[in-house]
């Protein structure tokens, strides 16, 4: 399914193109209309321009890298196998952005939000020379969930977050599933996705570390709790947020932060970028998924019913879209932001 939003995502985009399309031995030699026939899970329809490129076998990386400039990598094997492949195509001088888990703890590969920690590109430099390559990298963007509340919790960076409680409402496309392909989701909740609360409680922390000699060194605060629960939603996965500051700040200075908050990608003006990144919803129902899921070409962020809590200083609610900001979209950004930086040049 990420694949897929890659592809459509890819449309006319003004900076990059898709010249190269690599999949497993069994679906190489198809044409990539064929290869998905049947499976195309998106509801926009396939683009033309790439449902006559011939699929190629991944694991040829020489034949595969010399076609193209950048790789954008979505793929489902074994972890170890991940990161050989993607090593692989990055020694051989190719910016390699993933979509994948395999490299998000390699202290040398930048794991990034854009908006939020641009500054890790600089380990870039680091990996290079271990991979022995000049231009070849390896760049992560980290899991879909914690873009749905990070962000708003970095804009409050200043206000020193010290315990987080996140519970996350996932949609079923995270699992790259439509409710044709699973039935079983209908009027149904799950409240266990594999591996997914060590992430959503980890993955920040490396997000808000510190580049050194060493890589990246994770930060150790704010301490975060999360659960994460499976709802019979298509796209789209909410936040219930629960959070404490040291410096307690007052429900204004929130507000504020939230909607004047602007990174990287919003000074450079890069394509994908939203515009607003985070936007507050005063009504008390708002966000919704099926109504605020797309704010931003699904690239931006939603926010609503901020109160002061009992146990904690504040909660809310927030919202982000899986496949677009939280999958491909957000390595479609990150790609924006290394060629604007200097980091992806034409071969």
């Amino acid at each position: 399914m990420v694949g897929q939003r890659f592809i459509a995502l890819l449309e006319n985009h003004p900076w990059f193109q898709v010249t190269a399309i690599a999949a497993s031995a069994n679906s190489a030699g198809k044409s990539y209309e064929e290869s998905v026939q049947g499976r195309w899970k998106l509801s926009t329809p396939m683009p033309e321009a790439v449902k006559g490129i011939m699929v190629q076998d991944a694991s040829k990386v020489e034949e595969v890298s010399a076609e193209v400039d950048l790789i954008f990598c979505a793929v489902d094997m074994k972890k170890e196998e991940i990161k050989a492949l993607e090593e692989a195509y990055a020694r051989t001088g190719t910016p390699v952005i993933s979509n994948n888990s395999a490299h998000r703890w390699t202290p040398d590969v930048p794991m990034v939000i854009p908006e939020i920690n641009p500054e890790h590109l600089e380990v870039i430099a680091q990996q290079r020379k271990r991979l022995g390559t000049e231009t070849g990298f390896i760049a992560v963007k980290p899991n879909c969930s914690i873009q749905s509340y990070m962000p708003t919790l970095h804009a409050l960076h200043g206000f020193k977050p010290s315990k987080v409680v996140v519970t996350t409402y996932q949609a079923i496309s995270g699992a790259g599933k439509t409710f044709t392909d699973w039935p079983d989701m209908v009027d149904n909740v799950i409240p266990y996705i594999g591996g997914e609360e060590e992430k959503s409680e980890q993955e920040p922390l490396r997000i808000w570390g510190k580049v050194t000699s060493e890589g990246i060194v994770k930060s150790e605060q704010p301490v975060i709790t999360t659960q994460c629960i499976r709802v019979p939603v298509a796209d789209g996965h909410m936040a219930a947020v629960f959070a404490s500051f040291e410096q307690k700040p007052s429900r204004e200075e929130i507000l504020e932060r939230w909607n004047s908050f602007q990174g990287r990608p919003q000074q450079l003006g890069l394509p994908s970028a939203p515009k607003q990144f985070i936007t507050y919803f005063e009504e008390e129902n708002r966000p919704q998924t099926r109504l605020d899921r797309d704010i931003e070409n699904g690239m931006g962020i939603s926010v609503g019913r901020l109160r002061e809590d009992s146990l904690y200083d504040y909660k809310f609610v927030s919202l982000s879209h899986n496949t677009v900001r939280g999958a491909a979209g957000g390595a479609v950004l990150i790609a924006e932001l290394l060629k604007a930086e200097g980091y992806i040049q034409p071969k």
